[in-house]
């Protein structure tokens, strides 16, 4: 796997993607107002590379930045990357190959790898160990509510698809994520390339761990909003499996999106019996009368301990519920 150092990462970052095996390429580098030598070494690259084009602006932040690199794209596939990745040679001619082989896809994402590897916390390893998981459409959209399922820097997405859900957009939390929330309630179709095409720089000053739209209660009300307006808009109610911490963080934003919750199920006896937002907890033994007495009722695991969803989920399919149509993980 290719390395660099912090103070080359503009240029190996730039130089990954021109050495790409396209084609056809433009690169458009959004220089967001930086103060360091940034933006000479973009007018280096421009004035010796005639596929490079250079945007300069003052700082407004990631949202400002994307959505202006989006309104100078022609072409009819836009591929994201940040400063500080690096990219397969091979990553935008298979993601290309894969968009022209299959015109029924909006987003093809890629696995991805973590580095350095000494920098890789266990968090984030198992969050790419999931993410790397979900490579098919229905694995990628049966999981869309419990993370970001694609990561941003390696996907390759049609331009009129992202045109049509209205861009890159501010609603508090995650702009990625918000982006493939709204394109999967507009019913577009992802994919990913099973191959490792984007090398993920992990580093403590990535946006994910210093911005507060990447808190998690920010993700819990994203995905509330878009759950109210998918999956379980105009149905009967929320049976919610977990008491605990998540699940009443949730049920907080679901309530506030005019989501009903109906009952809350816990393995945890001493929850048993007590109320949640006026609503009893039972335990999972009691979950296939609770379905029966609310017909139409949608089932949401939001536990996180390690390996509960997997029992959650075998549990739920012994009962014949269907996930991604009759319960969804969220957490």
């Amino acid at each position: 796997m290719p390395c660099y150092n912090a103070e080359d990462t503009v240029d190996k970052a730039v130089q990954s993607i021109l050495q790409q095996s396209l084609e056809r390429l433009e690169l458009i580098l959004v220089d967001d107002g930086s103060r360091d030598d940034t933006a000479a070494k973009l007018a280096d690259w421009a004035s010796s590379d005639r596929r490079v084009r250079v945007i300069a602006r003052s700082h407004e932040g990631i949202l400002g930045a994307l959505n202006a690199g989006l309104s100078h794209c022609q072409a009819p596939y836009v591929a994201r990357m940040d400063a500080d990745d690096l990219a397969h040679p091979e990553r935008l001619a298979r993601q290309v190959e894969t968009l022209d082989a299959h015109p029924d896809l909006a987003v093809v994402g890629s696995l991805v790898e973590g580095f350095p590897q000494e920098d890789v916390r266990e968090g984030f390893r198992i969050y790419l160990d999931w993410l790397n998981r979900l490579v098919t459409h229905d694995a990628i959209v049966r999981e869309i509510f419990i993370e970001s399922p694609l990561a941003h820097p390696s996907v390759c997405m049609r331009r009129r698809w992202l045109e049509r859900v209205g861009g890159y957009q501010d609603h508090g939390w995650p702009e990625d994520y918000d982006l493939w929330l709204r394109l999967y309630l507009a019913g577009a179709r992802f994919a990913k390339v099973p191959e490792v095409l984007l090398y993920w720089r992990e580093h403590p000053q990535r946006l994910t761990r210093q911005d507060s739209r990447y808190a998690v209660e920010q993700f819990l009300r994203a995905k509330a909003h878009y759950l109210a307006r998918g999956p379980l808009s105009g149905g009967a109610g929320v049976i919610l499996w977990g008491a605990g911490q998540m699940g009443r963080r949730l049920s907080k934003h679901l309530l506030l999106e005019g989501v009903p919750i109906l009952a809350f199920v816990d393995v945890d006896e001493k929850k048993i019996g007590r109320t949640r937002h006026g609503k009893m907890i039972h335990p999972p033994e009691s979950l296939r009368e609770l379905l029966q007495a609310h017909p139409g009722a949608k089932v949401l695991a939001a536990v996180r301990s390690r390996g509960a969803r997997a029992l959650i989920r075998e549990r739920l399919l012994n009962l014949g519920l269907r996930e991604g149509r009759d319960w969804w993980a969220v957490a």
